[in-house]
């Protein structure tokens, strides 16, 4: 009798879990529904610190909006995926990037050393509506990132994402190109590879920000890493806001990672190799890596 109550406790417990994975996250207006008008603030270029309506200005041409609901480092693969696309089809895709937030002076602070940090091309801005985000739009805050895709101002395409990932990835930039009508885009990993190997001094907002590497975006030496972790370790190695402790920390890290296997050791030599080339991340970053380099190369 034990074993049959137990069974069935158990097969509740199951059917419970079901439900609860089927349950369906909604965050922001729903396919076919309208994208109304909401105000902004811009956050970098000529415009920093003046309002704007992100659906004014988009004008019903396809778009792709990105509601940001908390900074974290999980957002960065996919988020710098979205913008390196939205970028590269800026003629027919308008996009935007917009963080949420209830407190706008230290946003204001810190939001652009986030996007310069990231090296976000397309329209970066905060909701002026605070944390909620736009009255009528209907954001979960439950999720790191809402995305939205439309076309005449009307939803073609809505994510909401509690946990973003890369596997995200693939479904979002297929939509952007359809909505733009592009019949080839690129995959996932050449984006991906692309902004890490990307030549430096893109304008955004017609203010250049940092000045672009000899010979940038053409014969660039070395290659970015294949192995997810390395290639994480080095966008975090590559962090504007890293500290010399934090870079001194994340070699012994990366030494630690690739010792003993050859193949992880080349990735390393090639991606920091890129890197220092590109002169990405700090002064001492760069110094640091390439006394890396050396090390793994005598190796």
């Amino acid at each position: 009798m034990r074993i049959s109550s137990t069974l069935a406790l158990l097969a509740i417990l199951i059917a419970a879990d079901l439900r609860a994975a089927e349950e369906k996250i909604y965050s922001g207006p729903q396919i076919n529904e309208k994208t109304t008008p909401f105000k902004v603030i811009a956050i970098l270029g000529d415009n920093k610190g003046k309002d704007w309506d992100v659906i004014e200005q988009f004008n019903g041409k396809p778009a792709t909006i990105v509601f940001v609901h908390g900074v974290e480092r999980s957002i960065v693969p996919l988020l710098t995926v979205i913008d390196e696309y939205g970028h590269d089809k800026r003629e027919s895709l308008k996009c935007a990037i917009v963080f949420l937030s209830n407190d706008k002076v230290e946003s204001e602070k810190r939001l652009p050393l986030v996007a310069k940090s990231l090296r976000l091309k397309v329209p970066v801005a905060l909701s002026v509506d605070g944390a909620e985000g736009p009255g009528n739009y209907g954001l979960n805050k439950q999720c790191l990132m809402t995305i939205l895709i439309a076309n005449e101002n009307k939803v073609t395409a809505n994510w909401a994402l509690i946990q973003p990932g890369i596997a995200d990835a693939p479904p979002i930039i297929a939509a952007m190109a359809k909505a733009c009508g592009d019949e080839k885009p690129p995959t996932v990993e050449a984006l991906r590879a692309k902004r890490l190997g990307a030549a430096e001094g893109m304008t955004r907002g017609g203010a250049q920000t940092r000045p672009a590497a000899p010979g940038a975006g053409k014969n660039l030496p070395g290659a970015a890493p294949t192995d997810e972790k390395l290639l994480g370790m080095l966008r975090s190695f590559i962090n504007m806001d890293n500290d010399d402790s934090k870079v001194d920390r994340l070699v012994g890290e990366i030494k630690q990672y690739v010792k003993g296997n050859a193949d992880l050791t080349k990735q390393a030599i090639d991606g920091w190799t890129r890197v220092i080339y590109l002169k990405y991340g700090t002064e001492y970053a760069r110094k640091s890596g390439q006394e890396m380099v050396d090390s793994l190369k005598k190796q």
